[in-house]
């Protein structure tokens, strides 16, 4: 029997939808709210790439629709320095193991999103483009020649951070899990569909002037030696995200920072374009429950 091919996923209001190549969007008679929640049923994509279609939408209708495909991800890992143009610019030693992080899944957001900035305690919120993994099989102890094998798909990352708040508490986890840091879209692309895994392109524009180029082929630690890493210490499970860092081009390399109003776009080869616009932190409604933190003088650049 052949193979099915591999899906190209996202979420709308009527749950997960297959993109066709002529910009049709089949939505799906599936019970899952989202990729993860399907990665987690144990099949992989392959329910995605043969389930019957309920209705065809145009994609172009969708246009500020789409969800947020891996909002129910259990585990986003991170990893710093892992671009050999990034360490150049920064003039950093190249590590010689992964600088690993975990991001809180409380700072998720999807396509289209806006994001306040957290302007009470963070004058240096960046913006860091990244390629994303997403993990279809379970993971521990997996040999390098082995890791491609328990990826499921690709997509696209904004790893927001503040710089700030990074440097002064000594923890990336803190510096990188505000609301809405966590960036992830607008699409799942299966990995059967990727043209190259080993060079994925990826391109970071601000208010559409590119800031960051690159590929993975520049990783520091390939894929491979990236998920085997993990996988030694730490049961990788479907669902779980793991970004390959970012190049060089960043707000911190280049002593720019977001402000109101900018608009960024992630583009990671084959997935549609993952769009954050911010604002500022005053302008925007605390999410219930949670109220604003009181300002932080001691955390100010």
């Amino acid at each position: 029997m052949t193979a099915p091919e591999a899906p190209h996923l996202v979420v709308t209001g009527d749950g997960l939808g297959r993109l066709t190549g002529d910009g049709l969007v089949e939505l799906l008679d599936l019970p899952y709210r989202d990729v993860a929640e399907l990665l987690r049923a144990g099949h992989g994509l392959d329910p995605a790439a043969t389930a019957p279609v309920r209705h065809t939408v145009p994609l172009d209708s969708l246009t500020g629709a789409l969800r947020p495909p891996l909002a129910s991800t259990r585990a986003v890992w991170g990893v710093g320095l892992n671009y050999h143009c990034k360490a150049r610019i920064t003039g950093r030693p190249l590590p010689t193991a992964p600088l690993l992080f975990l991001k809180s899944a409380s700072a998720g957001s999807g396509p289209d999103a806006t994001v306040a900035l957290p302007e009470s305690i963070s004058r240096q919120a960046d913006y860091e483009g990244e390629v994303a993994l997403v993990i279809g099989t379970p993971m521990h102890h997996t040999p390098t020649d082995r890791a491609w094998a328990h990826v499921a798909a690709v997509t696209a990352a904004n790893d927001l951070t503040a710089r700030d708040v990074m440097a002064t508490s000594g923890n990336p986890t803190l510096g990188k899990s505000f609301p809405g840091f966590g960036a992830l879209g607008a699409s799942v692309l299966g990995l059967g569909a990727v043209a190259d895994r080993a060079a994925i392109p990826l391109l970071t524009t601000v208010n559409g002037e590119p800031r960051q180029q690159a590929s993975t082929a520049d990783l520091i630690f390939p894929v491979p030696d990236l998920l085997a890493w993990i996988s030694r210490y730490v049961l990788l499970e479907p669902g779980d995200v793991v970004l390959t860092g970012t190049p060089a081009g960043t707000g911190q390399d280049r002593g720019c920072f977001l402000a109101d109003g900018d608009l960024v776009e992630v583009s990671v080869g084959g997935v549609l374009p993952l769009r954050t616009r911010f604002c500022a932190e005053s302008s925007a409604r605390p999410p219930a429950g949670h109220p604003r933190p009181p300002r932080t003088e001691s955390l100010m650049p």
